[in-house]
């Protein structure tokens, strides 16, 4: 009788892993275990009034990388490539990012005229941040804060907005907690092999194998930026559970399990509400802190070290505005102002649009607010008929966190409120939404603090020293991204399958 393999976590990336095993040469007995009724963890779109598509959760992929053509390749074999929705490289939504600091949007600079220009809000060209990182020494720590590594290469302007921003707007976290080895492993890499960050992403470019597909040259050569799929993005784990479901492995729904142990036989026990299956192997696709509460005794040292793993919480709110656009006047205006202080450099001209993906916020402009997606400027073809201009507020960051440990109300009207005054603060959208949507996604995105190197490592011993029949998978680990969770549960069925990963 053939293996049986149990993965725990019907999110993505326990789709991804189950979806692997089963096109395996001789493809073992998989069992899907999953606690809710539904299949996609974070991953959601709903529809809105007019047939408008909201995203609950992450709302665009991206194509670069090896990790990105994967990706592409995995919607080729579901067949959804009629569904993609791109975003092409001359498109405003990939050109074209903000940052709202000084209550006033500003564009960051694109291209390499755009360094040598003067690019508020930073008081210099970037140029200069990049000669700094240039001539900087490496770093002799096996690990850093990712504000205290931006800070010693590009600057403390650069660390304090620009890094601070993109922490919040990936990991909804801390710059100065979150670790530049584990959250950013590209620039961490490049600064030990290269001695710079700028040389080491120059010239460690294009090593990574190279995968083909039709899907993926349209996407090199329309240089698209992220893509999405003309039903929502829950089109994608739709089709996994479809694929599944026709390749025989068996999905249980509404099933949380309640906890591991080891037989004599060195098969895992997999107890579930209602009764309990039998192993050989188990690909956990849950979040560390919740696969900790299920191992074993004898598995003590591992669930320590999945516990230290923590993880934050964030609101989603999605805004509709029939018969609204993107305000520009009110930036430009505001832009204007502050250019009627004496400055030391002009005001960019490329601030006066907003179209663009989106802007974030860093922490010392407002503790709560991450950034706005400009959905509609994207995906234009989600808005519906009649169609309304879509915006996604991103809640979370310090505030959220004082609420939650204060063990305060957080209310569907206290965050819609925070979203809409946000929107109306920072984009001009004074008018009340024709619909909004509010959910708050409790410890969704895990935090890769300083050291998170160490507990992985700690975990991996621990699992190979004691020969468990355990493999990890998820966002937890080594990448919150969709594709780093694709890529994670790949990963995970070909060591369960005895085939090495592909780098």
């Amino acid at each position: 009788m053939g293996r049986t393999v149990v993965v725990l976590g019907g999110g993505i990336s326990g789709l991804a892993a189950s979806y692997h095993l089963s096109r395996a040469p001789c493809p073992p007995k998989v069992v899907l275990v999953e606690a809710s009724e539904r299949l996609g963890g974070w991953i959601r779109s709903v529809r809105g009034p007019g047939g408008a598509v909201f995203e609950l959760g992450p709302r665009g992929i991206r194509p670069a990388g090896a990790l990105g053509a994967r990706t592409l390749l995995l919607v080729s074999e579901l067949g959804l490539d009629s569904e993609v929705l791109p975003v092409r490289g001359d498109h405003p939504a990939a050109k074209n990012r903000f940052l709202y600091v000084g209550g006033a949007l500003h564009a960051l600079p694109s291209g390499l005229r755009g360094l040598f220009r003067p690019s508020p809000p930073f008081s210099k060209p970037l140029f200069w941040a990049g000669l700094r990182e240039l001539t900087a020494p490496r770093g002799k720590d096996p690990d850093e804060t990712v504000h205290s590594f931006a800070q010693r290469r590009l600057g403390p302007e650069v660390a304090s907005l620009a890094m601070d921003s993109l922490c919040r707007g990936v990991f909804a976290g801390n710059s100065r907690e979150l670790s530049v080895r584990s959250c950013f492993p590209s620039l961490f890499q490049a600064e030990q092999t290269h001695r710079s960050v700028l040389l080491g992403l120059l010239l460690g470019a294009g090593q990574s194998p190279r995968l083909d597909s039709a899907l993926i040259c349209q996407a090199r050569a329309e240089r698209w930026s992220q893509w999405s799929l003309r039903g929502g993005l829950e089109t994608l784990p739709q089709a996994l559970t479809s694929h599944l479901t026709s390749r025989g492995v068996h999905i249980l729904r509404g099933q949380p399990a309640c906890g591991l142990s080891l037989q004599a036989d060195g098969r895992w026990r997999v107890s579930l509400g209602d009764g309990s299956l039998d192993a050989d192997h188990v690909i956990s696709a849950l979040p560390a802190s919740v696969l900790s509460t299920l191992l074993p005794a004898e598995a003590a040292p591992l669930a320590r070290a999945l516990r230290a793993i923590p993880a934050v919480s964030v609101a989603v709110v999605n805004l509709q505005y029939r018969g609204a656009r993107l305000p520009v006047q009110v930036a430009v205006t505001r832009e204007r102002e502050a250019w009627a202080r004496p400055e030391p450099f002009p005001p960019d001209p490329v601030c006066s649009s907003l179209q663009g993906f989106g802007h974030l916020v860093p922490s010392s402009e407002d503790p709560g607010v991450l950034g706005i997606v400009y959905d509609s400027v994207a995906f234009p073809e989600q808005d519906g008929s009649p169609p309304g201009l879509r915006v996604t507020v991103m809640l979370g960051g310090s505030w959220l966190q004082t609420l939650e440990a204060r063990g305060a109300g957080l209310s569907q009207e206290l965050l819609q409120q925070q979203a809409q005054e946000a929107a109306a603060t920072q984009l001009g959208l004074k008018e009340p939404p024709s619909h909004c949507l509010v959910h708050l996604h409790k410890n969704c995105i895990p935090q890769y603090t300083l050291g998170h190197w160490q507990k992985l490592e700690a975990a991996t011993q621990f699992l190979a020293s004691q020969r468990l029949p355990l493999t990890l998978a998820g966002a937890s680990y080594e990448g919150v991204a969709v594709n780093d969770c694709i890529e994670s549960g790949r990963q995970a069925a070909a060591r369960v399958l005895g085939s090495e990963p592909d780098s």
